[in-house]
C-alpha cells in the first residue's frame, strides 16, 4: 500500500543516472585494450598471437615477420573497421544527447541540453517533437487531457495511440500551474518491455513522437539508459550459419593436420638422431652428454618450432576476406532494382550481413498470412445481423470485388433494409440493425483529425472498413472506458453513455473469444454465415453488446481504476476485471471484410515448394479463413488430401496417429493444424508435419509460433529454417528461426526492424533465396575451399623440404617476405573479387528454375567429399610443385656457365608455380568474367613479378641477410627454368581441365537431348529443329489449318506439352500416306 516518505528518508539524496544516451561501445581511451581485448577471444586470432610469441621467444626457422603482419593486418583491418562503426554511434547520441529541450522551471521555460535533464524535472514537449525521456503524462492542451502518440522509432508500429493524463493534474495546463505541482511518484524498476508498465497510458516513452496535440506537460521518471528505449538497445543473439560450422569443422581438421606433422617431424627427427652415426653434420658433431642434456626441452622446442614452420595451414586472412566478402556482398541485395517496390518507394534492407550464404540453404519457410501472403488492405464484403445477411453491391475490378453502392439485404427474414447515403431505413424501436451500426461506430480506437473532416487515426487496418461504412450517424456519446484489445483476448470492448443517460458496452473481436461470452442460444444462426464466410476466405469480426446498470458501471468503474492503481499484478487484476466485465452479453451479428492476396503470391509458393522447400502457414486466423487462402495461394491443391490435426480429431480413434502415418506413406498430404493440438500432442504433430509438404497452423498466439519454429529447427539433422511476417507479433518467430524476414507492411516496421533481411513484399523471396542465396553460398563456399587448397599446397611443399634437408636446420623453403605476402597480397584479391562477382548460373536461369536450388542445398559444397577432393587436389600439385622441381635441380646445370642454382632459387621456382598455379585454377572455375575480374586475376601476377624484381633488386639494410638478391632475376636467365614452370603449371592444372572438358560434354550432350522429340506414333526420336522443318505445314496453303497437335518433350523423366500447328502429318499418317516421310525423318 502507500505511505508517507519519512524524515530520514526524504534526507536521503536519490541516485538517478543522467539523461545521456550512449550507444556506444569504446572511447577514446578505451578502444585500444578493449578492442585487442575482444579480437584476441576469436580462437585464430589468439592462436596466430602464440605462434607470433613462440616466433619471438624460440630460435625457430622463420622470423616473427611471417606470422606477425599478417596478424597485425587482420587486427588492424578489424579494428579500423570497428572503430568507424562506433563513431557512427557516437555521432548518432551526440545529436540526441545535445538536442534542445524546453524545462519548467520557477514558472518559466528554461532551455537545456537533452542530457541535462534529470529525474523529476517538468517538461515541455510541442507538436511532431520528440519525448527526450521517459515521461509521466501531467497535462495537455487538449481539454480531455489526452495527446497522440507514434512509436514508430521504438516498434515500427505506424498507428497512433491514445494516451490520458493523471487524472488529478489535467487541470495543470499552463506553465505558472504545472509548477505549483508537488508530488511523489511511485514506479516500478525500469525494465525493456514496452508494452509492460505500470499505468502504460499514462507513459510517454522517450523516442516517440507527440501528433495533433498542441503540445503536453510530462514529468521525468525514467532518464538516460534507463529508459526503455535505451534498454532495448542490447543486440540480438548472435546467429550462425552453416558455412561457419564448416569452417570451424575443417579448422579442426587442419589443427589435427598441423599437430600431426610437427609430432611426425619431431619424432623422427630424435629416433634418426638415435644413431650415433646419424647426428649433426661434422661441423656441428655433439657428444653423447651434450646429446643427453635438456633432451625433454630441445624435443619440445623442437615441437615449437615445427608448428611454427607449418603454421601457415591456418590462414588467418580467411578471417578476413569472409567478413569482407559478407559486407560488401550484402550491398548487391540492397542494390536490386527488381526488389524496389514503387507503392512505398523502398527496396530490400540488409540488417546483418552474416547469413547471406544461409539464404541459400533453405528447408523451411514459416510465414504470417495476414500481412505477408496477403495485402493487409481490407474490402468490406458483408454483414450479418441476427441471422441475417446484408451484403454490399459488388464489381469485379482486376479479379477483387470492390464494394459500390448501398448495402441490401439478402436474407430470408421479413426485416429489410439498405443504407444509401445518408439515410438509413429503420423499423421503430431500437432496431438489431440500428445497434450492429451503432456498435460499429463506437467499438474501435479511430480518431478524427479535424471537426470537418471524415479522416481518422485508426489502431488497426480492419476497423477502418467497419467505421468508414457506418458513419452516419453523427450522434454524441460519452466514452467511458476503452478495454483495449490484445492477441491473448482477442477482443475489444467500450463502454459508453447515450445522450439519454443510458450505459452500453459494445464488444467485438474473434468468434472464438465472443462465442463464449454471450448467450448460447444467440450462436447458431451467426455461426452459419461466419463459417460460410471463413470458407469463403473473408476475415470475421463478431459484435456483441451488453446493457449495464448504474450500480454495475459504478463497481466496472471503481475495479478498473484500482485495477489500474495496483503497483503489483496489475495486468492480472485488470484481465480478470475485463473478464467479468465481458461476461453475459448478447450477440447482434458479424462482419466480412476481404484481404487481397499479394500479387505473384501463388507464382512465389510454387516456385518455393519446386526449389524443394517446406511451407509452413502460421497464423491466427481461424482455420477456415485460412485454408481458403491456401487453396488461393496454392499452396493446397484442390486434388491434395488434407488432414486436421486437432484434439478432436486426434482423440476420434486410438488408431488415428496409425491411421495417419498409413495415409502419409501413401501420399503426399497437406496438415491443417489448429493450436488446440499443439500443445498436447507435440509428438504426434512432429512426426505427421514432418512428412508433409506443407502446413497450415491456425489460432496461433505470437509465442507458439516461436515454439513451432525451434521445435523444427531442433529435429534430427537441424534443418535450416526461415520466417517471415510484417507485424509486431511475427517478432518472436523471425528472431526463432536462423533466418528472419521482415515485410515492410502497414502493420508497422518492428519485424522488419528485428529481421535479418527486409522485403518489401513476399513475392521478392523468390529472388532473395533462389538467386541470391544459391550465389552467395556457391560463392563463399568455393572461397572456404579455396583457401584451405591454396595453403595446403604451401605448406605441402614446406613439409617435404623438412625430409630432404633431414629435419635438422629446419630452413624454410621460401623467403619470409613471400610467406607474409602469400596470402595478404599475392592469392587474396582473385578470389574476393570471385566471391562477389561470379555466377555460374545466370539470375534470369536461377529464379527462373527451382529446380537448381536444390543443387547446392544441404551444404553440398561443404561436405567432406568436396572437402576431401581439395585438400587431396592440394597435396598432389604440392608433390608436382616439389619433385618437379626437384628432379630438374638433380643431374642439369641451369646456367650457361655451367652452375647450378641454390637452395632460393629452387624455393624462388617452387613458389612462383605455385601462385601461378593457384591464380590460374580459379581462373579455370570463373564462369561471370567482368573486367574486375580481369584485373585482380592478371594484376596478381604482374604485381607478384614486379615484387619479386623489386624485392631481390634492392640490397636492404635492415635485413641481417640479402639471400634474395638478384635470385628472381637471375632465374628467369635459365631458359630451362621458364619451361620447367610452364610445363609444371599445366601438369598441375591438367586434371582440372580435364574435369571441365568432361562436364562440358556431358552438358551439351544434356542440351541435346533436351531438344529432342519422342515421336510415339512414329516410335522414333527426332531433333527438335529438324521436326519443326519436316511437320509445319505450308500456311500459304492451308490457311485454315488452326488445329493444335500436342508433342511431349521428354526431358529429365518430366514431360511437358508443346502446342504446335501441324495437323498435315496426323492425317498424312492416319491416311497411311506418311510412310514414305519416315526415312527422311529418322535421317
Amino acid at each position: 500500500g502507500h505511505r508517507p516518505v519519512s524524515d530520514t528518508e526524504a534526507c536521503v539524496a536519490q541516485k538517478f543516472c543522467d539523461n545521456r544516451i550512449v550507444s556506444s561501445k569504446y572511447t577514446l581511451w578505451n578502444f585500444l585494450p578493449k578492442n585487442l581485448f575482444e579480437q584476441f577471444r576469436r580462437i585464430a586470432n589468439f592462436y596466430f598471437l602464440i605462434i607470433f610469441l613462440v616466433q619471438v621467444i624460440v630460435d625457430t626457422p622463420t622470423s616473427p615477420v611471417t606470422s606477425g603482419l599478417p596478424l597485425f593486418f587482420v587486427i588492424t583491418v578489424t579494428a579500423i573497421k570497428q572503430g568507424y562503426e562506433d563513431w557512427l554511434r557516437h555521432r548518432a547520441d551526440n545529436e540526441v544527447n545535445k538536442s534542445n529541450v524546453f524545462v519548467v522551471e520557477n514558472a518559466k521555460q528554461v532551455r537545456k541540453e537533452s542530457e541535462k535533464i534529470k529525474v523529476g524535472d517538468i517538461v515541455e514537449v510541442k507538436a511532431d517533437e520528440t519525448f527526450p525521456c521517459d515521461l509521466i503524462f501531467l497535462a495537455s492542451s487538449s481539454t480531455d487531457g489526452t495527446c497522440y502518440v507514434t512509436t514508430a522509432s521504438l516498434d515500427g508500429e505506424s498507428n497512433f495511440k491514445t494516451h490520458y493524463a493523471v487524472r488529478d493534474t489535467t487541470v495543470l495546463c499552463t506553465d505558472e500551474a504545472i509548477d505549483t505541482l508537488t508530488a511523489t511518484i511511485e514506479c516500478e524498476q525500469p525494465q525493456p518491455d514496452l508494452y509492460k508498465s505500470l499505468g502504460p497510458e499514462n507513459l510517454l516513452l522517450k523516442g516517440a513522437t507527440l501528433k495533433n496535440t498542441k503540445k503536453i506537460y510530462g514529468v521525468a521518471v525514467y532518464t538516460g539508459m534507463e529508459t526503455k528505449m535505451a534498454l532495448n538497445y542490447q543486440g540480438k543473439s548472435q546467429k550462425r550459419s552453416a558455412v561457419e560450422k564448416s569452417i570451424n569443422a575443417f579448422l579442426i581438421v587442419y589443427l589435427c593436420i598441423l599437430l600431426g606433422k610437427a609430432t611426425v617431424c619431431t619424432t623422427l627427427k630424435y629416433v634418426w638422431q638415435s644413431n650415433p652415426f646419424n647426428d649433426e653434420p661434422w661441423y656441428n658433431e655433439k657428444t653423447k652428454k651434450e646429446r643427453e642434456t635438456f633432451k625433454v626441452l630441445r624435443m619440445f622446442t623442437d615441437f615449437l618450432s615445427f608448428m611454427v614452420l607449418f603454421n601457415f595451414i591456418i590462414p588467418v586472412s580467411m578471417y578476413v576476406t569472409v567478413e569482407m566478402q559478407k559486407f560488401l556482398g550484402s550491398f548487391f541485395i540492397s542494390w536490386d532494382k527488381e526488389m524496389f517496390d514503387e507503392e512505398i518507394q523502398e527496396g530490400a534492407l540488409v540488417n546483418t550481413s552474416d547469413l547471406n550464404e544461409e539464404l541459400g540453404q533453405v528447408e523451411y519457410v514459416f510465414t504470417d498470412k495476414t500481412g505477408t501472403l496477403t495485402e493487409n488492405s481490407m474490402e468490406f464484403i458483408e454483414c450479418c445481423i441476427d441471422g441475417h445477411k446484408y451484403k454490399d453491391c459488388l464489381s469485379e475490378v482486376d479479379g477483387f470485388s470492390q464494394t459500390d453502392g448501398p448495402l441490401k439485404y439478402y436474407g430470408k427474414a421479413e426485416k429489410v433494409s439498405s443504407v444509401s447515403g445518408n439515410e438509413l431505413s429503420l423499423p421503430p424501436a431500437q432496431s438489431r440493425e440500428e445497434l450492429f451500426l451503432r456498435a460499429l461506430c463506437l467499438c474501435h480506437t479511430v480518431q478524427i483529425k479535424e471537426a470537418d473532416q471524415v479522416d481518422g487515426l485508426m489502431a488497426h487496418p480492419e476497423q477502418c472498413e467497419d467505421v468508414v461504412k457506418a458513419f452516419f450517424f453523427f450522434q454524441r456519446y460519452q466514452l467511458l472506458h476503452v478495454l483495449n484489445f490484445d492477441p491473448v483476448r482477442r477482443r475489444m470492448s467500450v463502454i459508453v453513455r447515450t445522450s439519454t443517460g443510458k450505459l452500453l458496452l459494445f464488444c467485438k473481436g474473434a468468434d472464438s473469444s465472443i462465442f463464449p461470452r454471450v448467450q448460447q442460444e444467440e450462436i447458431q444462426q451467426t455461426k452459419v454465415h461466419v463459417d460460410r464466410n471463413a470458407m469463403d476466405g473473408y476475415r470475421t469480426l463478431c459484435v456483441a453488446f451488453k446493457e449495464l446498470t448504474e450500480k454495475e458501471y459504478d463497481r466496472i468503474d471503481r475495479q478498473l481504476n484500482e485495477a489500474k492503481m495496483a503497483l503489483q499484478d496489475r495486468e492480472e487484476k485488470m484481465a480478470k476485471v475485463f473478464d467479468d466485465t465481458e461476461a453475459d452479453m448478447h450477440l447482434i451479428g458479424a462482419t466480412a471484410v476481404e484481404d487481397r492476396l499479394q500479387e505473384q503470391l501463388a507464382e512465389t509458393i510454387e516456385a518455393l515448394h519446386a526449389a524443394g522447400m517446406k511451407v509452413w502457414v502460421l497464423t491466427g486466423d481461424k482455420m477456415e479463413t485460412a485454408k481458403s487462402t491456401c487453396y488461393a495461394c496454392r499452396l493446397f491443391q484442390t486434388s491434395t488430401e488434407l488432414l486436421e490435426l486437432t484434439a478432436r480429431t486426434v482423440g476420434e480413434s486410438e488408431r488415428k496417429e496409425d491411421r495417419l502415418h498409413e495415409l502419409l506413406l501413401e501420399y503426399h498430404k497437406k496438415l491443417i493444424q489448429d493450436d488446440s493440438g499443439s500443445s498436447n500432442y507435440k509428438s504426434i504433430f512432429l512426426q505427421i508435419c514432418l512428412k508433409c509438404t506443407a502446413v497450415l497452423c491456425c489460432r496461433m498466439a505470437p509465442l507458439q509460433k516461436a515454439q513451432i519454429v525451434r521445435m523444427v529447427k531442433n529435429t534430427k539433422g537441424s534443418p535450416i529454417t526461415l520466417s517471415i511476417g510484417d507485424g509486431a507479433n511475427d517478432v518472436s518467430m523471425i528472431l526463432e528461426a536462423h533466418v528472419g524476414i521482415g515485410i515492410k507492411g502497414k502493420e508497422g516496421r518492428q519485424a522488419s526492424r528485428n529481421s535479418d533481411y527486409a522485403v518489401p513484399k513476399f513475392k521478392h523471396l523468390r529472388k532473395l533465396l533462389l538467386a541470391h542465396g544459391h550465389l552467395y553460398y556457391v560463392r563463399i563456399a568455393h572461397l572456404v575451399q579455396y583457401f584451405f587448397y591454396k595453403v595446403r599446397d604451401s605448406v605441402q611443399l614446406i613439409f617435404l623440404v623438412a625430409f630432404y634437408c633431414l629435419l635438422q636446420t629446419l630452413t624454410p623453403l621460401y623467403d619470409a617476405a613471400y610467406l607474409t605476402m602469400y596470402n595478404i597480397c599475392f592469392t587474396s584479391l582473385p578470389i574476393l573479387a570471385y566471391s562477389l562477382l561470379e555466377q555460374h548460373i545466370s539470375i534470369d536461369t536461377l529464379t527462373s528454375d527451382p529446380q537448381l536450388y536444390m543443387k547446392v542445398s544441404d551444404n553440398a559444397m561443404l561436405q567432406w567429399r568436396p572437402f576431401l577432393y581439395w585438400t587431396f587436389l592440394g597435396a598432389f600439385e604440392g608433390l608436382v610443385f616439389f619433385f618437379g622441381v626437384y628432379f630438374l635441380f638433380q643431374n642439369s646445370s641451369l646456367e650457361d656457365n655451367g652452375k647450378v642454382f641454390g637452395n632460393w632459387t629452387f624455393g624462388t621456382i617452387v613458389f612462383t608455380v605455385l601462385v601461378f598455379t593457384v591464380t590460374l585454377k580459379l581462373a579455370l572455375d570463373t564462369r561471370f568474367w567482368t573486367w574486375m575480374n580481369h584485373f585482380v586475376i592478371w594484376g596478381s601476377l604482374a604485381f607478384y613479378v614486379f615484387f619479386s624484381f623489386f624485392w631481390g633488386g634492392v640490397i636492404w639494410p635492415f635485413l641481417k641477410q640479402q639471400r634474395m638478391y638478384f635470385v628472381f632475376a637471375h632465374m628467369l636467365t635459365s631458359v630451362s627454368t621458364w619451361l620447367a614452370i610452364i610445363l609444371l603449371i599445366f601438369i598441375s592444372l591438367f586434371p582440372e581441365i580435364l574435369l571441365i572438358v568432361l562436364k562440358n560434354i556431358k552438358e551439351k550432350n544434356h542440351q541435346v537431348r533436351n531438344k529432342m522429340i519422342c515421336l510415339p506414333w512414329l516410335g522414333m526420336w527426332c531433333p527438335l529443329e529438324r521436326c519443326i522443318s519436316l511437320v509445319q505445314p505450308d500456311q500459304q496453303t492451308h490457311p485454315s489449318l488452326s488445329w493444335e497437335l500436342l508433342l511431349v518433350l521428354v526431358s529429365e523423366g518430366t514431360s511437358r506439352r508443346l502446342p504446335w500447328v501441324c495437323p498435315q502429318l496426323l492425317v498424312q499418317w492416319e491416311q497411311g500416306q506418311a510412310e514414305s516421310r519416315l526415312p527422311t525423318l529418322r535421317k
